[in-house]
């Protein structure tokens, strides 16, 4: 296996780069490649600060399981079987989602843990600890997302979609609706042809706006003054046809006004939000806390499986735009503090006494 391994790691221009970081002992590569030397029967980090080996008595690897197969072993100085340090974890996913974000195709799996210097199995498992979605979930909202952006200005859906990096018509209609909450046409004229019920009433907290489709509720919002609520559906969906609503929807907003006053009440609103397979994972969680507790938002990441992901965790909270019944007020800091609310602390802090008065 050794003769097989060094003939695969001749001299290439990639190793070049790889020989080059461990001359410098640069801590940015670690995790990324391997250092083994026939000489010793050792492997190390690129940034080992023992004394340099020859360059003829080195190849490189992927992956430390790699090394061990070949009989080499752990040098005690740098200890390379010890995890990828989190610095060096956290600049291999960001350059992922740089890659991914800028491809006009999808990368795969085996294509991105090259790029990365490790294994598909040792890379799949940091991005999703990190980001708290798989790569394939990663790229999918990335398309989704230049989707959306370039669906308002494109000359038609078909241009829209290659450009948004889908290989086939099929593949994107297939998606279309979940990932735009409404037929792509009438999204890309800002929502043109589809009916959003509105309305905006007054509540203890100031006013609220609630909007629906025919699936649910796909915004409630709390504000000072009903005008700024009134622009912010419009500014969403330009062209859609936004009306008054029916009796049916009338007692939708009474339970949604109900739920505001009342936030321990088991009242359960049909919802019709779009978002990242992780921001889905975080909203349904938050539904999942009790009224009246809360948690932090690392132990939120934890609950959605991404316990490294806070920061992530924190942005689908934010971008929650159904107030109180997507619970995102009960999330605080991990000292138990205020923070981060869409609709103002006052408006959290009072919905969290409410909950633990009833």
């Amino acid at each position: 296996m050794l003769q097989r391994m060094a003939e695969r790691n001749t001299l290439t221009e990639t190793d070049d780069a790889r020989w080059d970081a461990v001359l410098r002992r640069d801590a940015g590569w670690d995790g990324r490649f391997f250092t083994c030397v026939r000489t010793t029967g050792i492997y190390c980090r690129p940034s080992c600060g023992a004394k340099k080996p020859k360059r003829e008595n080195v190849f490189f690897v992927a992956t430390r399981e790699e090394a061990e197969a070949a009989g080499f072993r752990p040098c005690k100085r740098c200890r390379p079987e010890a995890a990828v340090p989190p610095d060096v974890r956290g600049e291999i996913i960001a350059r992922a989602c740089r890659m991914i974000e800028a491809a006009e195709e999808p990368p795969t799996l085996e294509a991105l843990a090259a790029r990365a210097g490790l294994s598909p199995f040792h890379f799949h498992r940091l991005f999703r600890q990190a980001t708290g979605v798989t790569p394939k979930a990663y790229a999918d909202a990335a398309r989704a997302r230049r989707l959306r952006e370039s669906l308002p200005a494109s000359g038609s859906v078909t241009g829209a979609l290659y450009e948004a990096g889908f290989g086939s018509s099929s593949r994107f209609y297939a998606k279309a609706e979940g990932m735009l909450g409404m037929a792509p046409r009438r999204y890309r004229k800002g929502g043109a042809g589809e009916v959003i019920r509105h309305a905006i009433v007054p509540c203890s907290l100031g006013f609220l706006s609630v909007a629906a489709t025919n699936k649910g509720i796909c915004s409630m919002m709390l504000d000072d003054a009903p005008e700024p609520l009134e622009v912010e559906l419009r500014q969403r969906f330009p062209n859609a046809q936004i009306v008054e609503g029916d009796a049916a929807f009338a007692a939708l907003v009474a339970q949604a006004v109900r739920l505001v006053e009342e936030p321990a009440s088991n009242i359960t609103l049909p919802l019709d939000v779009r978002g990242t397979a992780l921001q889905q994972k975080v909203w349904a969680a938050l539904r999942d806390i009790p009224p009246g507790e809360t948690v932090s938002y690392a132990e939120l990441a934890a609950k959605v499986g991404a316990p490294k992901a806070v920061r992530a965790v924190a942005s689908a909270c934010a971008k929650n735009t159904v107030a109180v019944a997507i619970p995102c007020h009960r999330v605080v800091r991990g000292t138990g503090e205020l923070a981060g609310y869409r609709w103002g602390l006052a408006r959290k802090r009072a919905l969290l006494e409410r909950e633990r008065k009833e």
